[in-house]
């Protein structure tokens, strides 16, 4: 068998049409790397078996209604108790607000864990693991062991709470020297009961936890790229891991404390939502990479391909293409191991939410994967077994009853939602998108009834920002292509005033929330970004530390909130269009801590 026919057994395309409808041939060099990577990896024979036709059985469709959510980046929210960082005391406040605003849930951000050691990296879209989460979002002061607080906290977390943006390396700092004195007294004074119940954690996570905390030790230990570590370590044994545990003290418990502390907490703002009736509860984003050097690629290194970045192809944008510095899914390993790397990524997220959003759901099918080393432009599209894949994906979503949105922006192929809708994954229409050849807004009735709409997303302007073209002036002083004129702004702005019917020139957000209310959309979201007038976008795409992406706040606390005129003519607007979630509300537990 020649090159070429075994580079397309393991599914790789030889030549795809780019964004401006031309065919592109992939370097025969390129293809040569893929093919390499994909076949290194694999456990058995390096083939990708053609999707075999599955008659669908539809994802999760959720609760009877249409509903709408309020959505935030959590580690931006701010409030009288937190340490400069949301966390989950401060989601359980969130869920609260939603409930009383008759929303139903609250989206947000990926949670996955993080680079301890690398706080000032903070972007959630580049998780060490999609199966644990960030340890930043624990609220310390509701551990049942924090009983004596380490002198000078309260004056730090003061400190770190009136920032302006968020101080990663000082919350860190301060939250790891915290969550090691709750350990430690843990360790010295937990109830049985307490043990009882880490035991038991440890015990639903499986060999995944003890993975996971075997890893976080050896990167301190080493210091480098796990493949660049002693072959005993790059996928140690059981026995192995035992002596680990042993030479490292309580290192490893230390990481699996944090993984149970966490989970505690998100999971009491899962059951809260649960008792307040919300159809939704959480809404939680997944990334569609990892870090290649992080723990999902060194626990399956057969599944995740670390020598194989995902990234984009060429575009008028990026006439470069683009490489996001992530690890994908390999079709050959996933397929071998029976999609077991796939479905433990989907638990992970669903065992919280009531929905998630997979971002770049054209993963599912295709991936622009670039061989390390090699410009974004010299990178080849992978076929995944799609049918395979949205089976797998609609069977966890009954399993836990949790709808699948996928983020299906941009050029997908022929035919591409359409299979998503047979399998009931719902589409992500983002009005600033949802625009004809002449750039006027859709109607209402053009946006799918088995969809989430919203006006924004992270990457792109906030409401504010965009009727104030505040985006347009950032860019520019940035050194970056806008992708768009600031007459063509306007043009967009009087194109926006017509939708809505408007004869002032003021736009203000809840007109944009009416009408896309009035949508058949079954989930409609509101960021609060857009909602409180916040003027810069939460991440700008090109940019590393030349903007403070994933650092902002929110303009207020959450305990003022409550009591804020702009989301309640929100809430109104909802209730008035039939998407109110009010519900007879259970009683606010006092506060307490996470103790059994």
């Amino acid at each position: 068998m020649d090159a070429l026919a075994q580079a397309s057994l393991l599914g790789i395309e030889l030549e795809y049409v780019d964004a401006r409808g031309e065919p592109r041939q992939v370097p025969a060099h390129a293809v040569a790397r893929i093919a390499d990577a994909l076949r290194t990896a694999a456990p058995g024979p390096a083939s990708v078996a053609e999707d075999a036709p599955v008659p669908p059985r539809p994802a999760y469709q959720g609760p009877p209604g249409r509903w709408w959510l309020l959505a935030t980046q959590l580690y931006g929210a701010r409030s009288r108790r937190n340490w400069g960082h949301g966390d989950f005391a401060d989601l359980f406040a969130l869920i609260e607000l939603a409930a009383a605003l008759g929303a139903g849930g609250v989206g947000l951000n990926p949670l996955h864990a993080l680079f301890d050691e690398g706080p000032e990296q903070p972007s959630p879209y580049s998780p060490n693991s999609r199966l644990f989460l960030n340890p930043l979002y624990i609220a310390v002061d509701e551990i049942a062991d924090f009983a004596d607080r380490p002198p000078g906290v309260a004056e730090e977390a003061a400190h770190l709470r009136e920032a302006e943006l968020v101080d990663y390396a000082g919350v860190a700092r301060l939250k790891q020297r915290c969550l090691r004195a709750a350990f430690d007294a843990f360790q010295a004074h937990a109830t049985a009961e307490r043990r009882d119940a880490f035991a038991a954690y440890r015990g639903s996570r499986g060999p995944a936890l003890e993975r996971f905390a075997a890893f976080e030790v050896l990167r301190a230990r080493f210091g480098h790229p796990w493949w660049e570590w002693p072959a005993e370590w790059r996928d140690p044994s059981p026995s192995a891991l035992a002596r680990l545990r042993a030479e490292a003290g309580d290192e490893m418990a230390y990481r699996e404390y944090l993984q149970w502390i966490a989970d505690r907490q998100l999971m009491r703002c899962r059951d809260r939502a649960h008792a307040l009736g919300l159809p939704i509860g959480l809404y939680l984003d997944v990334a569609v990479g990892v870090r290649p050097d992080g723990f999902d690629a060194w626990n399956t290194p057969d599944a995740v391909i670390r020598s194989l970045a995902v990234g984009a192809p060429p575009d008028p944008l990026n006439t470069r293409g683009q490489n996001w510095g992530l690890a994908g899914f390999s079709p050959v390993g996933l397929q071998a191991r029976a999609f077991g790397p796939y479905r433990d990524m989907l638990r992970a997220a669903m065992r919280y939410a009531g929905a998630i959003r997979l971002d770049h759901v054209l993963g599912l099918k295709r991936l622009y994967l670039i061989p390390d080393g090699l410009p974004p432009d010299q990178g080849a599209y992978v076929r995944l077994p799609f049918e395979q894949m949205l089976a797998v994906t609609a069977e966890e979503s009954n399993r836990d009853r949790c709808i699948v949105i996928g983020e299906d922006l941009g050029t997908v192929p022929q035919g591409f939602r359409a299979t998503l809708a047979q399998w009931g994954i719902w589409s992500y229409q983002v009005m600033l998108f949802e625009r004809d050849a002449a750039g006027a807004f859709h109607s209402p009735q053009h946006y799918r009834e088995r969809a989430l709409a919203t006006f924004s997303t992270h990457d792109l302007a906030t409401f504010a920002g965009w009727i104030g073209r505040r985006d347009l002036q950032v860019k520019k002083d940035l050194g970056l292509d806008p992708g768009e004129t600031a007459r063509e702004r306007a043009a967009a702005i009087v194109q926006l005033r017509r939708l809505l019917g408007l004869r002032t020139k003021q736009v203000a957000f809840p007109a944009v929330f009416r009408r896309l209310a009035t949508s058949p959309a079954r989930m409609l979201v509101a960021a609060l970004e857009d909602a409180l007038g916040v003027l810069d976008q939460v991440n700008v795409p090109g940019t590393i530390d030349q903007h403070p992406n994933w650092r902002r706040k929110l303009p207020c606390e959450l305990e003022q909130l409550r009591d804020d005129d702009r989301l309640h003519a929100i809430a109104r607007i909802a209730a008035e269009t039939g998407r109110s979630s009010v519900s007879p509300a259970a009683p606010t537990p006092a506060r307490q801590r996470d103790a059994p």
